[in-house]
């Protein structure tokens, strides 16, 4: 407590000294806000989305998931983040999740689970824009719709290696169950918004349209050769639909390169294609509702088909740097657990098979929906301007010098 009181007192000091107080910066940035119409607006949308959500997944036959906001691992994403926060409790660090990604994974083991789902806590310490603008998008501490599905193929490691165009068939269509399931949970959360929050859409001047399925859909590799850094905002003013794919980015270890091994050795980088990737990222805009005109298209969903298999899983954590060894089994133990520092328990259960020889590893597909992001790219317009204006504690790091609540 004196600690976080010090670093209070010398911010008050600082305000000071810049001829403001502290009320003032709490009326800014917190208290105007409550009283406002626009987060009351917000905050109703919020709860038909997210309730929506539930009762999607509920239907389609999900189980809901515990969250877990503490653990020996967690993803290692493929973007910057400043570092993994972390606690020590009974002889042991934990870091705080990323996503739960590995978590959902485990939690399919059990052959009659269909899949789950869990709104779930992240917390991704992201770094400040470095030039101190706006972007806008970014929370600090937020919340995602994450689910996972099981696939149930019994696709061992000889068929992998050995049976690649029937493999390939079998993922391709996995992979469109996943987009399907994805378009129809979206396509009745904007249908029940349109129906309970009409008012809250027009007081803050924006309009939604129930996306048709199947969505537009563009390569990656293609889109970035086309449009370089900024394809994301180009494909959104090519199409007219206000939701669609990119699929095919190379990116996090779990999300699935097929094959990444083959008999005679690993695939090499540059031979792998958008076509390889068995994942898929939506992008959403907002439609302004006095005009027409449809805002910059912002990424709101990310997910794949999985690795599933101990050896390309092991593989994928090397090449992508996040273990520096591969674990060396023996008598039921890890001979070099201390070089695999969270990832040791997780690769046990990877590698465990049944008394025939099978892989228990779940074959799965899934995602996660950041629920401020799609609530933030739904709304944006003329008074949503950032995600702060659509959250009630939104922790944007280009937004704030410090938090208070």
């Amino acid at each position: 407590m004196t600690v976080i009181g010090q670093s209070l007192f010398g911010f008050q000091a600082a305000l000071q000294e810049a001829g403001s107080s502290f009320e003032e910066y709490l009326d800014t940035y917190y208290f105007n806000k409550w009283k406002s119409d626009t987060l009351y607006s917000a905050m109703a949308l919020r709860t038909t989305f997210v309730t929506a959500m539930h009762q999607f997944l509920t239907n389609e036959g999900l189980f809901n998931l515990e969250r877990v906001q503490l653990s020996p691992v967690t993803d290692p994403l493929a973007h910057d983040v400043e570092h993994t926060p972390n606690i020590n409790y009974k002889g042991q660090r934990y870091v705080m999740t990323h996503s739960m990604i590995y978590s959902k994974l485990l939690s399919c083991h059990h052959p009659r689970i269909k899949g789950v789902f869990v709104d779930s806590p992240n917390i991704r310490l992201e770094i400040e824009s470095p030039d101190r603008t706006q972007r806008g998008k970014y929370l600090i501490d937020f919340s995602q719709m994450d689910l996972e599905v099981r696939r149930n193929r019994g696709i061992d490691l000889e068929t992998y290696l050995k049976e690649p165009e029937k493999v390939a068939k079998i993922l391709t269509e996995d992979m469109e169950k996943g987009m399907d399931l994805f378009e129809r949970m979206l396509v009745h959360a904007m249908t029940q918004l349109l129906e309970k929050n009409e008012d809250d859409l027009r007081r803050l001047g924006v309009a939604i349209e129930v996306p048709e399925q199947p969505f537009p859909r563009f390569r990656a590799d293609e889109s970035k050769k086309k449009y370089g850094r900024t394809y994301e905002q180009r494909l959104g003013q090519e199409t007219p639909s206000t939701f669609f794919w990119i699929t095919g980015l190379l990116r996090e270890n779990y999300d699935l390169v097929y094959p990444y091994l083959r008999p005679e050795g690993k695939v090499r980088l540059s031979e792998i294609t958008s076509d390889m990737i068995y994942n898929y990222d939506i992008c959403a805009k907002s439609i302004i509702r006095e005009t027409g005109e449809q805002t910059p298209a912002l990424e709101i969903l990310s997910g794949a088909v999985r690795e599933w298999l101990y050896e390309p899983i092991v593989e994928r954590l090397l090449d992508n740097g996040i273990i520096p060894a591969r674990p060396v089994l023996f008598d039921g133990n890890i001979q070099n657990i201390d070089e695999l520092g969270g990832y040791g328990p997780f690769l046990m259960v990877a590698a465990k098979k049944d008394r025939q020889g099978k892989p228990t590893f779940p074959e799965t597909y899934g995602g996660g929906v950041g629920v401020e992001r799609t609530l933030y790219a739904v709304c944006r317009g003329p008074e949503v301007k950032k995600v702060d204006d659509i959250t009630c504690f939104g922790k944007n790091p280009d937004s704030h010098q410090i938090y208070l609540f």
